[in-house]
């Protein structure tokens, strides 16, 4: 398994708050940006759908620890198999500001590695800015 890490993000919203819409599916929808994702269809604890250039994929949680972690992997045909899992942690002792981080074990071959790997470690990162920008602006705390 290769292991991608990313940065840490800080999101200005309580961990019970960014728990509660990861941990249910059928929000990942208003997360995903437009024309990269077709056909998606979910329910609370799993998705499926079509990557353009890639193919279909789907996801599932494994594992939830209220308010500090959400173990989610791969569902059905995939084009590899992962484990994906998402930290929360509040920002020194604030409970309206939760540090997120996201890691993620996939099995890919050596041609696969070659391939996407320089390119896992930059979505990753890329995926915390876009959940922090999101969460800031979209998601009203509860």
């Amino acid at each position: 398994m290769n292991k991608y890490t990313s940065k840490t993000g800080k999101i200005n919203k309580s961990d019970k708050t960014i728990y509660s819409f990861l941990t249910n599916f059928n929000n990942f929808k208003s997360l995903i940006p437009d024309g990269k994702i077709t056909d998606f269809t979910s329910n609370e604890d799993s998705c499926r759908f079509k990557i353009t250039g890639i193919g279909e994929a789907g996801l599932k949680i494994l594992e939830k620890e209220p308010f500090k972690l959400i173990k989610i992997t791969s569902d059905g045909k995939t084009p590899f198999n992962f484990l994906f899992w998402i930290q929360l942690k509040p920002v020194d002792g604030d409970s309206l500001s939760t540090a997120v981080r996201l890691t993620l074990e996939a099995d890919l071959n050596p041609m696969m590695k070659m391939m996407i790997g320089n390119y896992m470690q930059k979505g990753m990162d890329t995926i915390v800015d876009y959940m922090v920008k999101f969460f800031n602006e979209q998601i009203r705390e509860e």
